[in-house]
């Protein structure tokens, strides 16, 4: 495995970068790039200073999608549909990992995302798209039905509507259509420095509190009950910290806080 598939810089306190790093082959998820993302993502997650991730693409990019031309090279036996099931589903979780992260992650589309790499950035909790940007997922038009939670990260994105528009029609969705969709936050001349920018900032919110604010987002779709319920505990949870303390302090103080995640 090439050791700098996938690039992890430190670019600002609590401000964690991963880059993939292919642009030869416009950072399609093949065998290496997805080695090389779990190991990155494996040492981001490790790290206890982490409070953000972003994720990019190197070269004009971001990423074209899975790689799919190990089919023509696979021995016959290999290519059954429960065997494809089991080399999918990996791959999926793989990609799909940003939704399980405890911190926030921010895809910073820099350039065209294709199939499985808008699925990419629909896992991450935040996107910032750059000008050149394009969103298409074509997996109709090349024989296939769409994969890594396309049916289902979609419409949460854009809506039933759009999504059935994206994914039947495969057609190419600029950054300035994707803003008014929703499916991106911001448009900027330079997504990665915009996303730089918007992590730095969240790196500096209170972690403990930063942390359980995503997981109960992502517990919000059982419904409002579910979400008091999390939030009469996760809330308390916080009131106990000298988070609590110091973000009181230094609003009465006039000043920025300096949280400790204690």
């Amino acid at each position: 495995m090439t050791a700098d598939a996938v690039l992890v810089t430190e670019p600002s306190p609590g401000v964690r970068v991963a880059t993939l790093n292919l642009p030869k082959v416009r950072n399609a998820m093949t065998e290496e790039l997805t080695q090389a993302w779990n190991t990155a993502v494996d040492r981001i997650a490790a790290d206890r200073d982490t409070r953000v991730m972003v994720v990019t693409g190197a070269g004009s990019s971001f990423c074209s999608g899975a790689d799919l031309s190990w089919l023509d090279q696979g021995a016959a036996e290999d290519v059954t549909i429960d065997r494809l099931r089991d080399r999918m589903l990996p791959f999926y979780r793989s990609w799909l990992r940003p939704r399980e992260l405890s911190f926030p992650v921010i895809a910073a589309v820099n350039g065209p995302t294709v199939g499985a790499g808008v699925c990419l950035a629909l896992a991450c909790d935040l996107r910032f798209a750059s000008t050149t940007a394009l969103f298409s997922t074509p997996f109709i038009y090349r024989g296939t039905h769409g994969g890594m939670g396309a049916t289902w990260l979609l419409p949460e994105a854009i809506g039933m509507s759009r999504a059935r528009e994206m994914l039947y029609t495969g057609r190419e969705v600029g950054a300035d259509e994707a803003l008014g969709w929703g499916l991106v936050a911001g448009v900027a001349d330079d997504a990665l420095k915009h996303s730089l920018d918007v992590a730095a900032h969240i790196a500096e919110a209170g972690p403990i509190a930063l942390r359980l604010t995503k997981t109960g987002l992502e517990q919000s779709a059982a419904g409002l009950e579910a979400s008091i319920q999390w939030e009469a505990l996760a809330q308390p949870v916080t009131m106990t910290t000298a988070d609590l303390h110091e973000g009181i302090e230094a609003f009465r103080q006039g000043r920025p806080p300096r949280f400790q995640g204690r």
